[in-house]
């Protein structure tokens, strides 16, 4: 059971790590988009789709990674307050009932979506667009699956008893200007 969290770590680490660069890429090409249009009034779609297409990538292929990090956004006042048991019950609670039903659902749905666009190599609408449709629908499903499998490490690791400290980050807290921080 070991080798199987820690299978599904490294491989939403690495998948994690490399969608990174997709912030880079998009910035790079809406600001060759942007330099094109308004300095040599010549527009590419391309580089336009481009942006979507990476900040796309950036959310679909990096939410696992976040998971693992446990750098999402948690709506909840009283967690950092209760202790270990009840952390973990509502771990648990949240993984079995949120995030591995809603990757279920979004696999299921998106399944034929996905094969659609692979059947007919869906490319782009417009003329100049990219010909890669298809592929950043399949983004959806690597988004399911890697997200379904992140939340299965972790309920894993929750229900084996596995300390929370050795996964599990305090949230980090956000200090507004002024207002006191309320430790």
């Amino acid at each position: 059971m070991t080798a199987l969290i820690a299978t599904i770590d490294a491989f939403n680490r690495v998948m994690g790590r490399l969608v990174a660069w997709c912030a880079l890429a998009m910035l790079l090409f809406q600001a060759a988009a942007v330099v094109l249009r308004y300095v040599f009034s010549y527009g590419l779609i391309a580089f336009q789709e481009a942006v979507v297409y990476c900040h796309a990538a950036l959310f679909l292929l990096g939410a696992a990674y976040i998971l693992q990090l446990n750098d999402h956004i948690r709506v909840d006042v009283i967690y950092d307050r209760l202790g270990m048991r009840a952390r973990r019950l509502i771990d648990v609670i949240a993984l079995a009932l949120f995030v591995l039903p809603v990757a279920a659902v979004i696999a299921w749905t998106g399944f034929p979506y996905v094969l659609r666009a692979w059947a007919s190599l869906e490319g782009a609408r417009q003329p100049g667009g990219l010909p890669a449709v298809f592929l950043l629908k399949s983004c959806i499903l690597v988004f399911a699956v890697s997200l379904a499998l992140q939340g299965l490490a972790i309920l894993l690791r929750v229900v084996a008893g596995a300390p929370l400290e050795s996964w599990h980050q305090p949230a980090r807290r956000i200090r507004l200007p002024g207002r006191p921080d309320r430790r």
